[in-house]
């Protein structure tokens, strides 16, 4: 009895730690999700398509980290000086555990601005 016992804690342990130790979606189904920290760490803002939302302040060109869940693709928005913007494409289940174009994040939305690619 002990030896079953312990055999079925043994198969608990190894089905659950797994699932524990992972990094769990911040992006719930339909949303493209930011985090301010690399590994989808650190404060997190979420999107849902449609239109365009600017970032809130601590996020503008801080993100670290994305996931989209969304069923469409979604464009990142660079609003640059001198007037011009450039757009990144997020694409359907598109991530980055450490995304160097979030340092230049502004908004993002369901087209590109009129933006140029980048």
């Amino acid at each position: 009895m002990n030896s079953i016992l312990r055999a079925l804690t043994v198969a608990v342990v190894a089905t659950v730690l797994p699932l524990t130790l992972s990094t769990p979606s911040a992006a719930a189904v339909g949303e493209v999700c930011f985090s301010t920290e690399p590994g989808y760490r650190g404060a997190s803002w979420c999107y849902r398509p449609w239109g365009y939302a600017d970032v809130p302040d601590y996020m503008h060109d801080k993100a670290r980290s994305f996931e989209s869940n969304a069923d469409v693709i979604v464009y990142a928005i660079d609003h640059a000086q001198g007037g011009r913007c450039y757009h990144r494409k997020i694409w359907v289940g598109d991530r980055s555990a450490d995304w160097a174009w979030g340092s230049r994040i502004d908004g993002v939305g369901t087209d590109s601005q009129g933006c140029e690619v980048s």
